[in-house]
């Protein structure tokens, strides 16, 4: 059974850090494509963050140069530091595991079959 476990979550204000860890197990973590993805209330899902099994990031237009994906295999552990939070960014974060093992230029969530209970992350003064 793959579980998937986000945390780093919390209130920064605006201009502020974070980073969110997202551990796995149950599946060959090195193989799989992981991606980050966040909702606000009253938006749709969109993927913030794919990391291929090599690494090889994707980026959000709106949170490329504020965001980096990364990944340690040995750890089956996938992280995403996010720096210049803006208010917009504000969200339930979840992890995903991929079914496939690179990420494309966009990477739908349906290309993801396991996810995480999600991480709050709010920006506010």
């Amino acid at each position: 059974q793959v579980q998937v476990e986000e945390s780093g979550g919390g209130l920064v204000q605006p201009g502020g850090s974070l980073r969110l860890s997202c551990r796995v197990s149950g599946l060959t973590f090195d193989y799989y494509a992981m991606a980050w993805f966040r909702q606000a209330p009253g938006k749709e899902r969109e993927g913030v963050s794919c990391a291929s099994r090599d690494g090889n990031p994707r980026y959000l237009d709106s949170v490329k140069g504020r965001f980096t994906i990364s990944r340690d295999n040995a750890k089956n552990t996938l992280y995403l530091q996010m720096d210049s939070l803006e208010p917009d960014d504000t969200a339930m974060y979840y992890c995903a595991a991929g079914l496939y093992s690179w990420c494309g230029s966009r990477w739908p969530s349906s290309d993801f079959g396991s996810w995480g209970q999600g991480t709050q992350v709010t920006v506010s003064s």
